[in-house]
């Protein structure tokens, strides 16, 4: 017992990481790049703004000195070229570690093309085993066929390919010259000139403009703004469209202002090596013999906009890949479709078998030679050989005759195929988005098919499912619900009429309201409480207000702010402006300006935020709102409207809106100055000023009168709902991955119909005790059966309830063991010996292998639920999701999103969607597909994908059939002509076969066939199954195929020959000569294969009818040509098959020996067809029969409505102020408010929060 115990606290120590910190939900955890000690917000150094003496610098960036390794210089661009900056690149050759800033994402330059397209195009096995065919070829001794039957088509197919990748890589070099010659103004030789993006290099100093976007990630120095503020807006890094504001050194704010100063500046940055972090930046700046702590707040990003801000400046301090929004896009990969692969393997198992068969027939020549030839004086051909010299010629001779049984026109005709279908994508005018003037784009032309084989489905939130638009829709006041259609009386209408707020100067006209009623209410002013709800709205928030052009702006911290703020503007309680201690409204047209005492802002734990203002009477009121679980806790006992506001709260919740509470309390002189005097100790806390700031909010906010609640609808983007049940119906499915919250997510999850009421969730903390229960039975049953398999297949679950996960990025790290362990204070102890090293090594696999096994855990109890959830999650994070669904469940996956932190995950699955909106087009451009909309997905994987799977099997299990029934005919024919390589059909015959007599009919398969209707692919999405399962093209339909194939060429061989036996023709002559039975064998194969495709083919049109007749016309038309006198004259060596075809096909005999050929390999098959189709239909056949009654009915989608419950309170959003604190600091600081409206220079000094004269002085 002693042992096992031991063992199992062995095992404890490897695999607990921070027991004593449990994964905190709200915060998104940095990569999985770093330490936990890297993280320490107990950072040695001074204090953001504040200055040091050089000696404490010294010792302040003594401990990070390993970590803060990157140096950068202002202005100097001499500095880089020191040896330490250097690395070692090849041999002796030497670069320096900084990146310069032009970004490349081509593949070739005008010298590189052509080696290194051709070295592309020979790794892939068919076009390097054609090379090597035609080698052979040129050899005389062993050419069987004429060299040019094999370069003409390869020379095709290389033509082919390199002017696809040429198109695609000139494409990819517009983009970055795009992108690389943007200009912006930086410092050189004293002045700012205009300067292309692709010169600016590390250490630059650079000057922005109002709305451009920033070119590298850089040190803010100075702006425009009072106080060096810039708002910037993330679009393009995360999808949001609120603005974040960043803020310079105060030094730097108040001495780099003009341009000589800017010049002059010569600061060294010491900070973090460049890094994947979008939200972390350490670093210190050493200027002037002092330092200073810089952190994220003081970097602006590239791919970032700067808005609200007329100009900036800053110093580079990453460029180009070493940025953070290139860290992020993770490395390219070559994406190919598992129709490739299997073709691939396919080909080998060609090459292995046509090296077996002609092994085979070289030996039976060998054999023959010995038997026969030797014996017969009439075949000797002035050549000396021995037999098995003779049989090993033969060998090679065999190889170049069956070489069509790889094709090689069967890639082209892939890429032709899906060259096509990518252009059927990009016309689609059903996925053309007008608002936004954005059609479909299929960006690469080489996985179509995968799009009908899909099996998960991982997403971004905002902007891809969402709007990230938010709008007030309701509310409740006084326990009486706001909001729905109704007149003036507050009776209900049948036909919403839209509210006109003409009578508001101040309205913005986007806002859409139906309720009448309530804007009479307020009107009337008899309502004391829809007073006290609007003016809550108007003045207990931290938006920012601004006139431009005459109109009315707001800037918020996050846009559910902004929602409530504009809704109470267009009711009638406007908020109009604001200094740092006092904010102006406009009250249904009466303008009052009152004394804001503090503001108690919001964060993630608190979940609330309060004003207090001292109203025109002098009292003092305290305004708070939150989420409904911390207000109500902290509720006066007598609250009336409790039971009623918490009914209208699951009325909005079961309507998926986000809402949140309103409540208020009067605060007597006294309480509020002896809790003032508090507030400002917490204010100037040197250490956790956070939680002192909490503590003493918590002392206020208590004994709350509730007023109400407010709804806020998170837009989705239409038919979102509507498409993720489709594509769920198709057995899809669906991952959200989101930086958003946990509360955020999981009511978008609602609201888009991934989650319903029946649902059951499990989140986090449930998952991390099923996995660890699981994976103490798998250790238990390895340790009491050695040969037992550690994976246990039964399920997580019992039942066949619907189940969802989610889970935030902290309990991903902890449960994937992806957090690392804390860095040991330089306690090194190295190995000593032999077993030592043995035992590190062990416990190094050991805790591998537990690793990999608790990853393997973690996918199959996600896959059990329907649907899975990932909130704060990292970029990195996404991709890792992606690639652990796609490394143990062997899925076909696809990735779509909207913004830069969706690029990672977009190019590591297998397919990759960008939507193409308004934040920028990262996503995009590292896309294999864009369109505008997510509801288009379904279209693309229904439809266009689903078609795109089954014209790719169809053609490939045809050409397959084809080529084997055409060559196959040669072996047969080897065992009469002493297995001697000599061809069954002429020369010409055999080169244009697959290039002009069988081509176009199946090209035209493979991109116009259709087994069901667009509409009805979307109307039964269980049509997509077919492909999740590879059911119509794997090695049993190959092998079917190639047994097809087999039996249609011994019909097409023995036949013609069994009719030739001991004939006649009309004239008297016996037609029972070589040519004439090459001639009747090939017209037979003609007919066959053109009138098999015919009958595999679904969906007719003039083109595919033409293409069957027309190809059989065109061979009669070329073999006429070919066997004319005229060409023989012309080129005798060439055309030896004079006459043949004239004479042959004259005799009615030959034309019943193919009739009789065609019918014994047709009727078979559609005898086949007819009882399949009538005893076991298929799905779709099934369709097909029912297709006009389907389109005669009216197609009116429903959706599916879930039964209604109180008492919800876990389905109601806690409302997303933002993801950090808001502006309050900002505001309180007096930073952000312009010089003109106020006179600042007397309140700079003003310590955060506080607005009363006697507390200006303490600090």
């Amino acid at each position: 017992m002693k042992g096992v115990s031991r063992m199992t606290s062995e095992r404890d120590s490897e695999t607990t990481l921070d027991e004593d910190s449990q994964p905190n939900d709200e915060v998104v955890p940095y990569s999985d790049d770093e330490t936990e000690d890297e993280l320490d917000p107990r950072q040695p150094g001074a204090e953001p703004g504040q200055s040091q003496s050089q000696g404490q610098a010294e010792e302040s960036r003594e401990p990070g000195k390993k970590d803060c390794s990157w140096q950068v210089k202002a202005n100097d661009r001499r500095f880089y070229d020191q040896p330490a900056f250097k690395r070692t690149i090849f041999l002796c050759f030497k670069k320096s570690k900084y990146a310069d800033n032009a970004i490349k994402t081509y593949k070739y330059n005008p010298i590189t093309f052509l080696p290194l397209n051709l070295f592309e195009q020979f790794k892939r096995a068919a076009n390097f085993y054609f090379l090597v065919l035609l080698i052979l070829q040129s050899i005389p001794q062993i050419s069987t066929l004429a060299w040019y039957t094999t370069l003409v088509p390869l020379l095709f197919v290389l033509g082919i390919t390199a002017v696809k990748d040429l198109v695609d890589d000139i494409a990819r070099h517009r983009m970055d010259n795009e992108v690389n010659n943007r200009t912006c103004d930086v410092i050189k030789d004293g002045r700012f000139k205009p300067t292309k993006w692709k010169d600016i290099k590390v250490g630059d100093v650079i000057r922005l403009k109002k709305n451009t976007f920033i070119p590298a990630d850089i040190l803010l120095l100075s702006s425009s703004e009072p106080n060096s503020l810039c708002y910037v807006e993330t679009a393009e890094l995360d999808g949001e469209t609120n603005l974040k504001f960043k803020m310079a050194l105060e030094v730097t704010h108040r001495q780099l202002q003009e341009e000589s100063a800017l010049a002059n500046f010569d600061g060294l940055i010491e900070c973090e090596e460049p890094n994947n972090r979008l939200d972390k930046f350490t670093g210190t700046l050493f200027w002037r013999n002092s330092s200073y702590s810089l952190d994220a707040d003081k970097i602006l990003l590239r791919g970032c906009k700067i808005r609200n801000t007329d100009f900036c400046h800053g110093m580079v301090v990453f460029a180009g890949a070493d940025t953070k929004i290139m860290k992020n896009s993770g490395k390219t990969r070559f994406k190919r479709t598992k129709i490739d692969s299997l073709m691939n393997y396919m080909v080998y198992t060609i090459i292995v078998v046509l090296i077996l068969l002609s092994a085979g027939l070289a030996i039976g020549h060998t054999y023959w030679e010995q038997q026969v030839g030797n014996c017969s004086w009439y075949l000797y051909d002035a050549e000396d050989f021995s037999p098995p010299y003779r049989g090993f010629l033969n060998f090679w001779g065999y190889l170049i005759v069956l070489n069509t049984m790889v094709p090689i026109s069967l890639y082209v005709s892939v890429e032709v195929i899906r060259f096509g279908q990518s252009y059927f994508i990009n016309w689609d005018l059903q996925m053309y988005y007008p608002e936004k003037d954005t059609a479909a784009k299929a960006r690469t032309t080489t996985l179509n098919e995968q799009l009908g084989q899909i099996q998960y489905i991982f997403s971004d939130k905002t902007g891809t499912l969402t709007q990230n638009i938010m709008t007030f829709k309701k509310c409740c006041i006084n326990g009486q619900r706001y909001g729905d259609s109704r007149d003036r009386e507050g009776q209900l209408q049948s036909h919403p009429e839209q509210v006109d707020f003409s009578w508001n100067v101040y309205a913005d006209g986007k806002f859409l309201f139906y309720d009448h009623y309530l804007i009479e209410q307020i009107k009337s002013g008899k309502e004391p409480e829809i007073h006290k709800f609007f003016f809550l709205l108007a003045i207990c928030h931290t938006v920012m207000a601004d006139t431009s052009d005459g109109q009315l702006n707001y800037q918020a911290a996050s846009p559910d702010e902004g929602a409530l703020v504009t809704a109470a503007r267009n009711l009638g309680y406007v908020f109009l402006s604001r200094t740092q201690n006092t904010i102006t409204l406009s009250e249904m047209g009466a303008r009052r300006t009152y004394e804001v005492l503090a503001i108690l802002d919001f964060n993630s734990d608190r979940k609330r935020m309060s004003v207090i203002v001292r109203e025109a009477g002098g009292n003092i009121r305290l305004y708070c709102k939150g989420a409904d679980t911390v207000i109500y806790e902290r509720l006066h006992p007598s609250n009336p409207k409790r039971e009623a506001t918490e009914a209208a709260l699951d009325i909005f919740a079961n309507e998926t809106l986000r809402t949140l509470c309103l409540c208020y309390r009067d605060i007597s002189q006294d309480e509020f100055d002896v809790w003032n005097k508090k507030f400002v100790e917490a204010s100037l806390a040197t250490s956790n000023r956070d939680e002192a700031l909490d503590k003493v909010y918590e002392e206020i906010e208590k004994n709350l009168i509730l007023l109400g609640a407010t709804a806020i609808e998170d837009k989705l983007q239409d038919g979102v709902p509507e498409t993720i049940s489709r594509l769920s119906k198709a057995d899809i499915k669906i991952w959200v991955l989101t930086g958003d919250k946990k509360e955020t997510a999981e009511n978008i999850g609602f609201s888009c119909e991934l989650l319903t009421e029946e649902t059951a969730i499990c989140y986090g903390e449930d998952t991390s005790a099923l996995l660890q229960t699981r994976l103490e039975n798998q250790r238990n049953r390895a340790g009491s059966s050695p040969h037992s398999s550690l994976r246990m297949n039964e399920p997580f679950f019992q039942g066949s309830k619907d189940r969802a996960l989610i889970i935030t990025g902290s309990w991903l790290n902890e449960i994937l063991l992806e957090k690392k362990k804390k860095k040991k204070k330089l306690k090194l102890k190295f190995p000593r010996t032999a077993e030592e090293k043995e035992k590190q090594a062990e416990k190094r696999r050991r805790a591998e292998a537990h690793k990999e096994q608790q990853q393997k855990n973690f996918v199959d109890l996600a896959c059990e639920c329907r649907a899975v959830i990932c909130c704060r999650v990292t970029p990195k994070q996404k991709a890792m999701v992606v690639e652990l669904v796609q490394k143990y469940k062997k899925a076909v996956t696809l990735a779509i999103g909207d913004g830069a932190n969706d690029v990672n995950m977009i190019k590591t699955a297998h397919i990759g969607v960008g939507i193409s909106g308004q934040e920028g087009m990262q996503a995009v451009m590292s896309s294999d597909y864009s369109f505008g909309q997510f509801r288009y997905l379904q279209r693309l994987l229904l439809v266009h994908g689903r078609w795109s799977y089954i014209r790719m099997c169809k053609f490939l299990r045809y050409f397959f059939y084809k080529n084997f029934a055409f060559t196959l005919v040669h072996i047969w024919y080897s065992f009469f002509n002493g297995f001697s390589a000599q061809t069954a059909y002429e020369d010409w015959f055999i080169t244009l076969y697959n290039v002009l007599y069988s081509s176009l009919p199946v090209l035209l398969v493979g991109l116009l066939d259709q087994d069901v209707s667009d509409k009805l692919s979307l109307r039964f999405p269980r049509l997509y199954i077919l492909g999740q399962r590879d059911l119509l093209f794997n090695y049993k339909k190959f092998f079917l195929s190639l047994l097809h194939g087999a039996v249609t060429s011994l019909i097409i061989f023995f036949i013609p020959y069994g009719a030739y036996m001991k004939s006649m023709g009309q004239d008297g002559e016996a037609p029972a000569d070589y040519q004439s039975f090459a001639v009747t064998a090939a017209s037979s194969l003609i007919f066959v294969v053109n009138f098999q495709i015919g009958l595999d083919t679904s969906y007719w049109t003039f083109v595919n009818a033409f293409s069957v007749f027309g190809s059989i016309a065109l061979y009669f038309g070329i073999t006429f040509d070919l066997h004319s006198a005229g060409i023989h004259v012309l080129f005798p060596s060439g055309f030896q098959f004079t006459g043949t075809a004239p004479n042959a096909l004259r005799q009615p005999y030959l034309w019943l020996t193919m009739i009789l050929s065609i019918a014994i390999c047709l009727l078979p098959v559609v005898a086949q067809r007819f009882l399949s189709m009538t005893i076991w239909p298929s799905e779709s056949d099934k369709i097909q029969r029912n297709r006009r009654k389907y389109l005669l009915e009216e197609q009116q989608w429903r959706r599916r409505h879930s039964a209604f419950r109180r008492g919800l309170s876990a389905r109601r959003s806690a409302y997303a102020f933002s993801h950090q604190r808001g502006y309050a600091d900002l505001i309180a600081s007096g930073r952000s408010i312009r010089k003109k409206r106020a006179p600042l220079d007397a309140v700079l000094g003003t310590a955060p929060g506080t607005g009363t004269g006697d507390t200006r002085e303490t600090s």
